[in-house]
C-alpha cells in the first residue's frame, strides 16, 4: 500500500509542478520558440522536401532554392515588386540601358535597324558604386595585409561546420570583375550549370571559351594528378572577348544578332556576381568533408546572408550589414493602395531582421502549426498552400470561418504559366491536311472541338475557380494579354450584351459537320469519329479523363485515351504519333515571345527538338514572330502580338485551356504580402508585427488543463478503491488467521 500510495503522491506532484511552471511561462506550452523570440523581428517560415540542394548561383535552378538565392546575390536586373504586367528594374545595375548595334564589320548601326541587320548587340551595363559584399571570412585579412585563410591550414579548420566558426571576416566593394568571374564559372567544366548552353549559344566566344577551359582543366589534372579536380582553376587568367570589364563599374556583354530578351537573363541570379575569393576559399582541401562550398554557404551583395544552416532542419537568414537598402516601392496596381501595399512607400528594405527556415515532412503539422500562428507563411516558395486554402474555404463554412476568426491574408494572382490541350498539326485527322479543302475541314474539326471543350467548367470542378481560362497563349501581366472583351477567342467565344460567352454546342455541331462528320461520323464511311488523347502517367486523373470523353460525347464524338509512361509520351511527341495531348508551360522570363515560340514552325519538337510540341506551321505567323522577337517592349511589338494570337485563335493548333493561380498564405500580423512567381526576392520586402503575434499566439494556443485534472481526480479515485479492496483483502485475510487458530 505504501508503495502505491508513494507513485500516486509522485504523479499528482509532477502534474502538479507541470501546471505551476506552465502558468509561470510566458510562452504558450505548445511553443516551438521562446516568448522573446516571438516579440523578435523575426519571420518564421517552412520547407518541405529537402534543404536546398544548389545555392552556387551557376548551378541553382530550383524553386525551392530561389528565397536563399535571390535574397543573398544581386543579379544585375529584378523585378518591380507590385507592377503588373511585370516591369523591369535596376538591382546592382544603375540603370537599365539600351544595347548598342553594330554590323559584321563593326560599325554602329540605328538603334531602330531591323533586327536581321544586326551581327552583336553590345550591352554596357553600369553597376552602382559602394556595393559592398556580405562580411566573409574569404575576404578576411590579417595585420599585414594578407589573406588570412589562405592557404588555410588543416589546424584552423578542424572544428569548424559553420562558417560562422570562422574568427575573422572581411568584405569588399562589388565591381564589374565579380560579374565577369560568374559568367566564366558558366562554362567551367568544374560547375555543373543548366544554363551554359542557352548563354553559349548567345553569348559571343562562351561556347569556345567552354571548349578552351575543358582543356585547360585536363591539363591541369595531368600536371597535378588524380586529385588535381578538387584544386582551384583560377579563371582569371583564362578571358574570352564576349564578356569583359572596361573599368571597375562598367560591364560590357556582347550577344549575337539581336536578342531584346536577353536582358530578362540579367535578372536571374545565373549571372549574379561571384567574387574570386569565395571560389578560392571553397576549393581549398578539406571544405568538401567540411560542407563548406557556394551550395551551402553562398557569397552575396543581397539584403541577407546564410548565418544558419543544419542540412534537412533549419536554415536562417540574417540581414546583411553590409547591404545599402532599397526603397520599396511607391507605386502598383490600382488595388494594390487599398490592400495597404503601398503604406511603406520611400522606406528601406529589408524590414525583418532574420528568416528562420524550419523542415516539416509532412502539410498537415506544417498547416496546424501555420493555424496555431508559429508559421508567418507556410512556404515562402510555393503557392500551392494560399490556394488550397481559398478552396478550402469555400468548401467549408467551418474552415472559412476559422480562417476569418484569425485574420489570415489569402490572395490570390494568375501567374505567366499555361496549361493546354494540344492538336499534332502532322496528324491527317487534326493536324494541317494536305489539300486546301482538306485543311479547311481539319481546321473547322479543331475549332468545333474547341468549342465542346468547356474549361470554365474544368476551371471550376478541378481547379475550383483557382485558374483563369485562357483565350490565347499569352497570360496575364505579359505585354500583349488582352483582358476581355478585347482579347476574346470569336472562334469559340461570342459577345453578348458585352459579355463573353462560350458559342453554344449547336456550332460545334455544324463546324463538324462541315468538316465532314456529321453527327459525328464520317461523311464518306458512315464510321464513327474516334479521337486519340495521348496521356503519361501522372498527367490526367480518371476524373479528368472522365470529363474529357463527356465533352466529345456532347458532340457525339468519341474520345479514345492511350496512357503510357512518361518517357514513351515523350518519345511520341518527339516522332509526332501522338493525335492529342495536355501540356504546360511556366514562363521563363515575362515576355510574350517566352510563349509564343512555343507555336513557331522552326522550334517544331518532330523536325528539330523544339519546344513547338504541336509541330504547328503557319508561314505568316513565322514571318510576324521574326519581326516580333527582334522589337523591344511598346506599341508596335504589342500590335504585333495581337495578329500573331489572332491567327492561332483562327487555326485553333491549341485548346488554349487555363492560366493557373498561384496564391499565398499569410499571418494577419505579415505586412506587404502580394503573391507571385515571377518576383523571387519577395522576402525583403515583408514586414512583420511581432507584438501582435505574441498576442494571437497566446490566445490561440490557451492550454486545456481540466483532462490532467480529471487525470488527477481519476488516478485519486482509483488509488482510493485500491485502497479500499487491499483493507477489506486485508479483514478477510485476518479473520480467516483467526478462524484457523479457534479450531479445536
Amino acid at each position: 500500500m505504501l508503495g502505491l500510495w508513494r507513485f500516486v503522491s509522485s504523479l499528482l506532484g509532477a502534474l502538479l509542478v507541470s501546471v505551476l511552471l506552465a502558468a509561470c511561462s510566458r510562452s504558450p506550452v505548445n511553443s516551438p520558440y521562446e516568448q522573446a523570440q516571438l516579440q523578435e523581428n523575426i519571420l518564421y517560415t517552412a520547407f518541405t522536401q529537402r534543404s536546398p540542394k544548389y545555392l552556387d548561383p551557376a548551378s541553382s535552378y530550383s524553386a525551392d532554392e530561389t528565397p536563399f538565392t535571390y535574397s543573398i546575390y544581386e543579379p544585375l536586373y529584378g523585378y518591380h515588386y507590385l507592377a503588373r504586367p511585370y516591369k523591369l528594374i535596376p538591382r546592382a545595375a544603375a540603370a537599365i540601358d539600351p544595347p548598342v548595334y553594330l554590323d559584321d564589320e563593326g560599325n554602329r548601326l540605328p538603334d531602330d535597324v531591323p533586327g536581321a541587320q544586326v551581327a552583336v548587340s553590345v550591352y554596357d551595363v553600369r553597376i552602382k558604386p559602394d556595393i559592398l559584399f556580405q562580411p566573409h571570412p574569404a575576404f578576411a585579412r590579417s595585420a599585414s595585409g594578407e589573406y588570412a585563410y589562405w592557404p588555410l591550414s588543416p589546424e584552423i579548420l578542424q572544428g569548424k561546420y559553420s562558417i560562422t566558426d570562422f574568427e575573422l571576416t572581411g568584405t569588399r566593394e562589388l565591381v564589374a570583375d565579380d560579374y565577369v568571374y560568374a559568367f566564366r564559372r558558366l562554362a567551367s567544366p568544374r560547375v555543373v550549370s543548366p544554363i551554359y548552353g542557352v548563354m553559349a549559344s548567345h553569348i559571343v566566344g562562351l561556347r569556345e571559351y567552354g571548349d578552351r577551359l575543358k582543356q585547360a582543366d585536363q591539363a591541369l589534372r595531368q600536371q597535378e594528378g588524380s586529385d588535381a579536380r578538387r584544386g582551384w582553376l583560377d579563371l582569371r587568367q583564362i578571358g574570352f572577348d564576349g564578356v569583359q570589364a572596361i573599368d571597375d563599374h562598367t560591364l560590357r556583354i556582347k550577344v549575337k544578332g539581336k536578342y531584346p530578351q536577353f536582358k530578362y537573363w540579367l535578372a536571374m541570379t545565373f549571372t549574379a556576381p561571384v567574387p574570386w575569393e569565395a571560389d578560392r576559399f571553397y576549393h581549398q582541401p578539406g571544405m568538401a568533408e567540411h560542407n563548406f562550398s557556394l551550395n551551402t554557404w553562398p557569397v552575396g551583395t543581397g539584403p541577407y546572408m546564410m548565418a544558419e544552416s543544419i542540412v534537412n532542419r533549419r536554415h536562417v537568414l540574417a540581414r546583411n550589414p553590409n547591404f545599402r537598402g532599397e526603397p520599396y516601392p511607391c507605386v502598383g496596381e490600382p488595388e494594390d493602395r487599398a490592400a495597404g501595399l503601398l503604406d511603406d512607400c520611400g522606406k528601406l528594405t529589408p524590414f525583418v531582421d532574420r528568416i528562420v527556415f524550419s523542415l516539416e515532412k509532412e502539410s498537415v503539422p506544417l498547416m496546424g502549426k501555420f493555424l496555431q500562428g508559429y508559421y508567418d507563411l507556410p512556404q515562402a516558395d510555393r503557392g500551392e498552400y494560399g490556394v488550397a486554402m481559398r478552396v478550402a474555404a469555400g468548401d467549408s463554412a467551418e474552415k472559412a470561418a476559422l480562417y476569418k476568426d484569425h485574420g489570415l491574408i489569402l490572395r490570390s494572382t494568375t501567374e505567366a504559366q499555361q496549361y493546354y490541350l494540344g492538336f499534332n498539326w502532322l496528324d491527317p485527322v487534326v493536324g494541317l491536311g494536305d489539300t486546301p479543302e482538306q485543311q479547311e475541314k481539319n481546321r473547322k474539326l479543331r475549332q468545333a472541338i474547341s468549342i465542346a471543350f468547356n474549361w470554365e467548367q474544368y476551371v471550376s470542378i478541378f481547379l475550383n475557380d483557382e485558374g483563369q481560362v485562357a483565350h490565347g497563349p499569352v497570360p496575364p501581366g505579359v505585354l500583349g494579354y488582352q483582358k476581355l472583351p478585347a482579347g476574346y477567342n470569336s472562334q469559340v467565344y461570342e459577345l453578348q450584351d458585352g459579355r463573353v460567352v462560350r458559342r453554344p454546342l449547336d456550332d460545334a455541331k455544324r463546324l463538324l459537320a462541315e468538316a465532314g462528320y456529321p453527327g459525328g461520323r464520317d461523311a464518306k464511311t458512315g464510321k464513327p469519329l474516334i479521337l486519340h488523347y495521348d496521356s503519361a502517367g501522372g498527367m490526367g486523373s480518371s476524373a479528368t479523363l472522365d470529363w474529357m470523353r463527356r465533352q466529345l460525347a456532347n458532340i457525339n464524338v468519341q474520345l479514345e485515351v492511350r496512357a503510357t509512361d512518361y518517357n514513351r509520351f515523350q518519345d511520341k511527341m518527339r516522332n509526332g504519333s501522338a493525335q492529342m495531348y495536355m501540356w504546360g508551360w511556366v514562363a521563363d522570363y515575362p515576355d510574350a515571345e517566352n510563349f509564343l515560340f512555343l507555336l513557331y514552325g522552326p522550334n517544331a519538337k518532330a523536325d528539330n527538338g523544339g519546344e513547338n510540341a504541336s509541330n504547328y506551321k503557319n508561314p505568316e505567323y513565322d514571318r510576324l514572330f521574326e519581326q516580333m522577337r527582334f522589337l523591344d517592349d511598346g506599341p508596335e511589338k504589342e500590335a504585333l502580338v495581337h495578329k500573331m494570337v489572332a491567327i492561332v485563335q483562327h487555326d485553333a493548333p491549341w485548346m488554349f485551356g487555363y492560366f493557373p493561380k498561384s496564391g499565398g498564405a499569410y499571418q494577419a500580423w505579415v505586412g506587404n504580402a502580394k503573391p507571385t512567381q515571377m518576383v523571387r526576392n519577395t522576402l525583403q520586402y515583408y514586414r512583420i508585427d511581432a507584438d501582435i503575434r505574441a498576442q494571437k499566439i497566446k490566445a490561440w494556443n490557451v492550454p486545456v488543463w481540466w483532462p490532467l485534472w480529471v487525470l488527477a481526480a481519476l488516478l485519486v479515485l482509483g488509488a482510493g478503491l485500491a485502497w479500499r479492496m487491499a483493507r477489506i483483502r486485508d479483514r478477510a485475510t485476518a479473520l480467516d488467521r483467526n478462524n484457523s487458530v479457534r479450531r479445536p
